[in-house]
């Protein structure tokens, strides 16, 4: 059989991959979570830190107004102790307090000079105009407030500090934010959960239909009560059961056919070692058509063979186990099988035993027919190798031929594929089903083959296998 595999597992299509749909459901609980919450965040925000503040807003303004009469009043009376007046006004440590006097400026509490603070404010207290302003002075946020000392044209600026209303906005906002952050979470962990209840059917969908992929033909769904869903688990049950009989009465036709077909096979084979030993008394044209048939029996009984071999493998059929399992040494089993080829082999390379647990015969089956697809159409084996890594067993036959093309590598070792040679008679073909037994033979064992460029031409049939455990 010619080199029609495809890599099947180391050239695997690029897939875009991007979050599964459990994961979209979960992110947009959260998106939904983020959006609610979120407003209702800004909201609050803006609603409690603007009454908080006009709260601390109207304050400052009634202190600063009861504040500038008892200065009025001390400069009305000419006392002298407008000094101590504005010291005990500013009891609290962060406060100020700027009278501007003929002689200069009058202050306070917490030494803030004017030349802190900005001067459209400065002006407008020097004009008499009632004002207030949110400012931060030396690190501190206050409120500055300006007010006229009736009488006297004074300017007035009192400083009132804010950091207990900043500290309490610090901890209203800490506290949104962790409320919007842990909804968030709690929608995305909701959306998680209810997605994840929801796509339990396609997940258990998913997973029958992967078991089915891989040769399990019993596998089925369980019974649904829901009516959105029992109708789809009824479907897939009958059309596995369909495929099941399907497959299982095709592969007993192909035995049923291969068994009838061995004894006018034989017949025909002994019919031909007879004419073969009287070849000598044959005219040239007769023995042509003895080639010609001698072949065509040989290659009809390879196929007869290799049907039966396929029809004794019952689909689903799990990895080799029980009394058919044993622990081989795989350097030990394809160097045996190499040595005992009829023409010239490379020596296996192998650093030493690779244990793998399987059966001896199908095995034995995979490196021959490996061999032999090597030598019918790639000019024979040129390097034969078992490795071992990271938990697997690897074979790899390379052969000097023209290796495999790309676009064909998709047909990874169905049966009755030749690729260009198809339908030709004469050349010694195969049957098309030598490396589809590698692949069946494989999988049993729970391993891949692959086919991938050998360095330097040729080709590279590659058998990956588990290795077994102690």
């Amino acid at each position: 059989m010619p080199h029609v595999t495809g890599d099947r597992t180391g050239g695997e299509r690029v897939r875009r991959v991007g979050l599964s749909l459990r994961w979209r459901v979960a992110v947009a609980f959260g998106l939904v979570a983020l959006v609610l919450t979120g407003a209702l965040a800004v909201v609050t925000w803006n609603l409690a830190s603007g009454y908080m503040l006009r709260q601390r807003e109207d304050g400052a303004v009634l202190q600063t107004a009861v504040n500038v009469r008892l200065v009025e009043g001390v400069l009305r009376s000419g006392s002298p102790g407008l000094r101590d007046l504005i010291a005990g006004i500013t009891t609290d440590s962060d406060s100020t307090v700027l009278l501007e006097r003929e002689d200069g400026w009058l202050t306070g509490g917490r030494q803030v000079g004017p030349d802190d603070l900005p001067s459209p404010l400065l002006d407008l207290a020097r004009d008499g105009v009632p004002a207030r302003q949110r400012l931060v002075v030396e690190g501190l946020p206050v409120i500055a407030v300006t007010l006229p000392v009736p009488g006297d044209g004074s300017a007035y600026v009192e400083l009132h500090p804010l950091p207990q209303l900043d500290r309490t906005f610090r901890f209203l906002s800490s506290v949104l934010i962790a409320g919007v952050a842990t909804s968030v979470l709690l929608g995305v962990a909701l959306g998680s959960w209810a997605s994840r209840r929801a796509l339990r059917p396609l997940t258990e969908l998913t997973d029958a239909a992967s078991r089915v992929a891989r040769g399990d033909l019993g596998a089925r769904l369980p019974d649904r009560d829901d009516p959105d869903l029992a109708p789809l688990a009824a479907s897939f049950n009958r059309t596995a059961e369909a495929l099941e009989s399907r497959v299982r009465r095709d592969t007993r036709f192909a035995g049923d056919v291969s068994h009838e077909l061995r004894s006018p096979l034989t017949t025909m084979a002994n019919a031909a070692a007879v004419l073969e030993n009287r070849r000598d008394e044959l005219s040239g044209t007769a023995r042509r058509a003895l080639d010609l048939l001698t072949g065509e029996v040989e290659r009809f009984q390879r196929m007869v063979v290799d049907l039966l071999e396929i029809s004794r493998d019952d689909p689903g059929r799990a990895a080799p186990d029980g009394d058919d399992a044993e622990v081989l040494d795989l350097a030990e089993l394809v160097t045996a099988v190499t040595a005992l080829r009829a023409g010239p082999a490379p020596a296996v390379e192998a650093a030493g035993p690779v244990p793998v647990r399987g059966d001896r015969r199908r095995l034995d089956r995979v490196v021959v027919n490996l061999l032999e697809n090597a030598d019918r159409y790639g000019g024979g084996p040129v390097r034969v190798a078992v490795t071992r890594s990271g938990g697997r067993a690897r074979i790899e036959v390379d052969d000097a031929g023209p290796g495999v093309p790309e676009e064909l590598r998709e047909q990874v070792f169905e049966r009755f594929t030749r690729g260009s040679r198809a339908g030709r008679r004469g050349d010694d073909t195969g049957s098309g089903l030598g490396l589809a037994l590698v692949a069946l033979h494989v999988d049993r064992h729970g391993g891949s083959v692959h086919v991938e460029d050998r360095p330097g031409g040729g080709a590279r049939f590659v058998v990956d296998l588990p290795e077994a455990r102690p």
